[in-house]
């Protein structure tokens, strides 16, 4: 059973202006293992662009948004051996992910030179 759903879009030059004026916003947003993912690919911009429109949909998924104290941290997107993003919880999101009910995060990304667009479904 479905028990939440969320999407999200960002603009990849509003993520590349960020990123690019101070390392402030990439370490308070991205995961050490995120980091070290999008800066070894050639498109590194639209791999963080799609990373952070997941972390989105994520919390949209959870129907909390940013409150209850989640952190962008809380929400990690990895890759498995074939590349399929992988989505985990984390702190006060994963709590919220329990309180849910929530036993499977299915992530979908994708990205183009100038958008990125990530959807999140929570199963039971």
């Amino acid at each position: 059973m479905i028990i939440g759903i969320g999407v999200d879009i960002v603009e990849i030059r509003r993520i590349r202006n960020a990123l690019q004026g101070t390392a402030r916003m990439q370490q308070r947003v991205f995961t050490e293992e995120e980091i070290q993912f999008c800066t070894s690919r050639k498109h590194q911009y639209q791999h963080f662009g799609g990373r952070f429109a997941a972390k989105e949909a994520a919390l949209k998924a959870l129907g909390t948004g940013w409150s209850r104290g989640i952190r962008w941290k809380d929400v990690e997107i990895t890759d498995d051996e074939r590349g399929k993003p992988l989505l985990t919880f984390q702190g006060k999101a994963k709590e919220i992910f329990d309180e849910l009910g929530a036993q499977t995060a299915w992530i979908s990304i994708t990205h183009s030179p100038d958008h990125a667009v990530a959807m999140v479904v929570l199963e039971h």
